[in-house]
């Protein structure tokens, strides 16, 4: 019985050493994402969470191991940190940009629904329409332009918004997706 309540609850010395390290993680956790930018707690691309979540990993193991060192969890942590620190940076080359963050889509366009890049994005006909209502659009005749984002968000272009606004911030995706639309036409004529 005495070797079950130890197992279960273990030495008050270890204890403290699980606590200590615990504590000093959190510390070199909350010191690793000040000193990166922002963006890694603001809105998460893919690559963001997974730090996130490698980091709640170290932060929550290495604490409760017998065998990992603070100075092995903390050289763990601050490495998956500077990696994060250097794809970031890497982003601002369009070649890697395209292979870490997801490009934009046009959900909608002159109020027609593009269900193929609806399905790309893996939303239904309901989320699209879920997603409106939370910009307040009750009629998709509103809608110039509808854009799923980088990051996931929405963006919505209303009709009469789009003649005296920048048209530079929608050309490209626009016109990715023409081209899109073009060559499935063109793949489809080709099959009948």
């Amino acid at each position: 019985m005495k070797n079950l309540v130890s197992h279960l609850i273990g030495g008050s010395a270890e204890l403290g050493w699980v606590a200590i390290k615990a504590f000093l993680l959190y510390l070199t956790a909350v010191f690793g994402f000040r000193l990166s930018s922002r963006r890694a707690l603001a809105e998460m691309s893919p690559f963001d969470f997974v730090a996130a979540v490698a980091v709640g990993a170290i932060v929550g193991r290495v604490p409760n191991s017998n065998t990992t060192s603070y100075l092995a969890g903390a050289v763990t942590l601050l490495t998956l940190l500077i990696a994060h620190r250097c794809i970031t940076r890497l982003r601002q080359f369009p070649t890697i940009a395209s292979l870490v963050d997801h490009s934009p889509r046009l959900l909608v366009s002159q109020g027609k629904v593009l269900d193929h890049e609806l399905q790309k994005c893996g939303l239904t006909l309901s989320d699209l329409y879920g997603l409106l209502r939370q910009h307040g659009v009750d009629d998709l005749r509103e809608v110039r332009y509808v854009i799923f984002e980088q990051r996931g968000q929405v963006s919505v272009i209303h009709q009469s918004k789009q003649e005296a606004s920048d048209k530079g911030l929608v050309e490209d995706i626009v016109g990715r997706c023409q081209n899109s639309l073009n060559q499935r036409a063109a793949e489809s004529d080709i099959v009948a």
